[in-house]
């Protein structure tokens, strides 16, 4: 039987920045705070006491590859960036970077399989930013739930966002938080 441990990035300026019912503080592909930074050392020294992973598989976003990075420091599980479980877009920091800037970013890293642009895209849409339609997200987090369970491997860490694993999961996020079960 396959298990998961879902876990949403750590804290992000986007994250530091937002108030309830505030305006979007409009930072694009939000990178960790210190404290952020922080609470993913702290996420990594408790999975690496723990579970062996056999995959891990992060979003292209920079906060869940800094995340992943300090979070699965210890652990040798191959890394996959996907973009099927992105964050749904709903703000600018839901707005990705391109894959040769993300390449320069994070070189040990491979994106040149994603599209260009990756992040949900409506060309008919004048304003900074599209947001992604919630059906756009459900296909998505049907498609991906499908590729999870398709996977050979049986223990896989996803480190990935609030909205998309809450639609998911069910179950509400906090920054650098793990849940562990199955689909």
């Amino acid at each position: 039987m396959q298990t998961f441990h879902f876990i949403r990035h750590a804290q992000s300026l986007h994250n530091a920045l937002s108030e309830p019912g505030g305006p979007d503080p409009m930072v694009r592909d939000a990178a960790l705070t210190e404290y952020g930074l922080e609470q993913a050392l702290r996420l990594g020294a408790e999975i690496g006491k723990g579970q062996e992973f056999d995959l891990v598989v992060i979003t292209p976003f920079t906060r869940a590859i800094q995340t992943a990075l300090r979070a699965f420091a210890e652990s040798p599980a191959p890394r996959i960036i996907l973009d099927l479980h992105r964050e749904h877009l709903d703000s600018y920091c839901d707005v990705g970077r391109s894959p040769e800037d993300l390449g320069k970013l994070f070189p040990m890293f491979e994106f040149d399989h994603l599209n260009d642009p990756w992040w949900y895209i409506d060309e008919a849409s004048h304003e900074p930013y599209a947001k992604e339609p919630p059906e756009e997200l459900m296909k998505r987090v049907e498609a991906f739930s499908v590729w999870l369970k398709a996977r050979p491997e049986q223990t896989i860490g996803v480190v990935g966002h609030g909205t998309f694993l809450r639609t998911l999961t069910g179950h509400r996020f906090d920054n650098a938080e793990r849940l562990v079960g199955s689909l």
